[in-house]
């Protein structure tokens, strides 16, 4: 039987058992070793407060029209931060697949079952660690975020928020020929960015980012601001902080109204171009060259060259049965988190 994190109601965690499909002639079964927590997307679903739970969304024409819901508890493998081990293959599959290290997105479940031809690119590359593998979808976000900033050699870049993608775009920023000014409530987070690369680490609490950004840049202000943290006061600072005609990348996944941006300042008067960044879609430029899985790749690379740090940024890991208590941990925030894994306790 195959084990599952399901969320039954807001803030309401069960691990379930399900059948385990069979392995059909071209599919392989892969067994988790790891799954990541996503401290955002994740606990919108996990509170409640996703707008899928209360709105559709038309797909044919993006839009969130009033209906039924798109979703509704129980949600069963919200998440999408997995790595496993193929452990049996089909009959017209290359046994040869049986052992290989595999990353991809199938939800917090102990097993799963996928055609060979999926798996085949996200194979972990030989000699990487297998906990790497759960960075391969967040790590995809922050690169997109990145190629979306589009960033030049010698130009200051302020990250706003510095949890699990905010760490990375801040690394990546900075392989871009980027200074990086990070900033971030939590200390220990400031730190981490400052020991990963990062110029300045700055607390939104008690330093003006804006002001400390134009002392910095000779009045000029961020040539990129890039927001991750998904909080509205954030985002307002960073149209503060961005020089004139530049611009925001917006990453971070805002819940409820907009109240702490004031569009009639900064953002009017210095003609800000605020730029939503999502994996669903590449900046138009780059899609005849960039995809998802190519971002994926790439970021899994810059980890295994040792470019770019991933797995210092797990600072928690529950066995897959306590998930309901790492759930609990990341929303009442009992004590500072970045990445929160789930150990399923398989052997490599």
């Amino acid at each position: 039987m195959a084990r599952v994190v399901r969320f039954t109601s807001p803030r309401h965690v069960e691990v379930v058992e399900l059948e385990d499909p069979p392995v059909g002639a071209h599919e392989v079964r892969v067994d988790t070793l790891y799954s990541g927590i996503s401290a955002g997307t994740e606990l919108t679903a996990y509170r409640g407060s996703n707008p899928y739970l209360s709105n559709e969304w038309d797909a044919e024409r993006r839009l969130f029209v009033p209906g039924e819901s798109t979703h509704a508890y129980p949600l069963d493998g919200w998440g999408y931060e997995e790595v496993g081990i193929v452990r049996s293959a089909g009959s017209d599959v290359d046994q040869a697949l049986v052992g290989a290290l595999v990353w991809g997105t199938w939800g917090h479940r102990s097993s799963v079952v996928r055609p060979a031809d999926w798996v085949r690119p996200r194979i972990l590359a030989e000699g990487s660690r297998p906990l790497a593998g759960v960075f391969a979808k967040i790590g995809a976000i922050a690169l997109n975020a990145i190629l979306d900033a589009d960033i030049h050699v010698g130009e200051t870049v302020v990250v706003f928020g510095a949890g699990v993608p905010g760490q990375i775009v801040a690394q990546l920023a900075r392989l871009n020929g980027a200074r990086v000014i990070v900033a971030d409530l939590e200390p220990r987070r400031r730190a981490l960015a400052l020991e990963l690369g990062a110029t300045l680490a700055l607390d939104p609490a008690g330093d003006d980012i804006a002001e400390t950004v134009r002392a910095v840049t000779e009045n000029r202000g961020a040539d990129v601001v890039i927001e991750m943290s998904g909080s509205y006061q954030a985002l307002h600072e960073a149209v503060r902080a961005a020089a004139y005609s530049s611009r925001v990348v917006v990453s971070g996944f805002f819940q409820g109204p907009a109240t702490p941006v004031r569009l009639g300042e900064e953002f009017h008067h210095n003609r800000i171009s605020v730029i939503g960044s999502q994996i669903s879609g590449v900046a138009p430029a780059l899609q005849h060259r960039w995809d998802e899985l190519r971002m994926s790749r790439t970021v899994l690379d810059l980890e295994l060259d040792g470019r770019l740090r991933l797995t210092d940024l797990v600072t928690h890991t529950f066995p897959a049965e306590d998930a309901a208590a790492a759930f609990e941990m990341l929303d009442v925030v009992t004590e500072p988190a970045l990445q929160v894994v789930l150990d399923y306790g398989a052997q490599t």
